[in-house]
């Protein structure tokens, strides 16, 4: 349907004194916007698919989308900085706006799940760089910030510190009793998130046909629950590095309280510094801050230290393979805010430095995805159960809205396969135990 310029009037939509129905596709006139105002409004209007209603602070609407094949969301502008924001910052000022207040809604995830299904028309992500739109004028800003918080031996330990050592007692407050911080595995619909944390576990020991003789490499050690897991059910013997050391300190406690010091070795180094050979290796969501730089460098480090017939499982976040080099050459709010120096790898790129590093071959690979949503869902509700608690410890209210487009940001992207998960398994020719 052609556009049309409308009047907005007490919350009701007028077109040349008729009144429309709120399905049709409308906005308000140009003169009655700001300049700000005017370059989003240009930037949304090629968006489609689904239903954008957004409500300014004086109390008009403009409202994008034709209403079919996509989520209805509403956003709610609270203060016109919203716009600034956006035009110097892009998709960064955009969540940046929602942490200072400068807008809100009740669905966080539906918001950010509009924007991703309309990725072809949206002015950062579309591939045709020819028709992207004039705004993240400043984004120069956060990629020369990304470049100093290189995941370097010095680095990576820091971009660690900035999320990980907010604190034990943080992490604990939405986090299952194994104090697992990566996608669960629900094998049913009745298993609590510490069920299908286990089961995460039960799959990877399965996977890498673990035995009680094999010592077992992981690298990241998370808060220990793998490790103990494999230990305690498969009676193996484990090393785990990690270069948090709240996360150090939280593991080597744990082990200790759990007479494991004999079965389990917590080192807190990096794993460009870690010797030996060991006959299984597993690595849970670690590769996301690994860094392009160093994808090659990793999994030559990990063919050296695994034994001939040894075998390797990740699990990795991932990115589409066709929107990867954007990934790497562009910030995003996740890569700012809450994971510095973070980068999600594609399968093509994981599987060329594999390669290049050796002779290991990836054997197995299952997408996961789904059960990501659902551990989002029930990190974010425990998130938010928890509040009052959150406030004692100090953390303020920005921090609480960061939280929350986090959680919501994360599970937009899986919910529409903008990311994906997957566990992937690796181990040479002539491997018979993989028979």
């Amino acid at each position: 349907m052609k556009r049309q310029t409308i009047l907005i009037y007490k919350g009701r939509f007028i077109v040349d004194g008729i009144k429309i129905k709120q399905k049709d596709s409308i906005h308000i006139k140009k003169n009655k916007l700001n300049l700000y105002q005017k370059i989003i409004d240009y930037v949304f209007r090629p968006m489609r698919l689904g239903r954008l209603t957004m409500r300014l602070p004086d109390g008009r609407f403009l409202i994008y989308g034709n209403g079919k094949d996509g989520v209805e969301a509403e956003i709610t502008i609270r203060n016109n900085n919203f716009f600034k924001k956006c035009v110097f910052f892009g998709d960064v000022g955009f969540g940046e706006s929602y942490v200072d207040g400068d807008w809100d809604t009740e669905d966080i995830t539906k918001v950010i799940e509009w924007m991703i299904i309309n990725v072809e028309h949206h002015p950062t992500l579309m591939s045709d760089k020819k028709k992207r739109a004039p705004v993240n004028w400043l984004k120069v800003i956060n990629n020369l910030i990304s470049l100093v918080r290189k995941n370097s031996l010095n680095g990576s330990r820091k971009n660690i510190y900035e999320h990980y050592d907010l604190g034990n007692d943080f992490f604990k407050l939405f986090l299952d009793p194994s104090m697992t911080y990566s996608s669960a595995y629900f094998k049913n619909e009745q298993m609590s998130l510490e069920q299908a944390q286990y089961q995460k576990y039960e799959q990877f020991c399965q996977k890498i046909r673990l035995r009680h003789t094999d010592h077992l490499l992981e690298i990241g050690s998370g808060w220990g629950g793998f490790a103990m897991y494999a230990v305690k059910n498969f009676g193996c013997q484990v090393t785990t590095i990690t270069v948090s050391k709240e996360q150090h300190d939280f593991v080597e406690k744990r082990i200790k309280e759990e007479g494991l010091v004999d079965k389990i070795n917590v080192k807190l180094t990096d794993y460009r510094k870690i010797k030996g050979v060991y006959d299984k290796i597993v690595s849970i969501e670690m590769l996301e801050a690994v860094g392009h730089e160093y994808y090659e460098e990793y999994f030559r480090q990990c063919h050296n230290l695994l034994k001939k017939d040894g075998i390797m499982a990740l699990q990795v976040i991932l990115s589409p393979d066709n929107r990867y080099e954007s990934f790497r050459k562009n910030v995003d709010w996740i890569e700012k805010h809450i994971f510095p120096g973070s980068l999600l790898p594609s399968t093509a790129v994981l599987l060329k430095n594999v390669n290049k590093s050796g002779d290991l071959g990836l054997f197995d690979f299952e997408d996961i995805t789904p059960h990501y949503v659902k551990t989002l869902d029930l990190w974010c509700r425990n998130f938010n159960q928890q509040l009052a608690s959150i406030k004692a410890m100090r953390f303020d209210e920005s921090f609480i809205r960061q939280w929350n487009y986090y959680w919501c940001y994360c599970k937009a992207a899986f919910q529409t396969r903008n990311i994906s998960v997957a566990q992937m398994v690796f181990s040479r020719p002539n491997n018979l135990t993989l028979s």
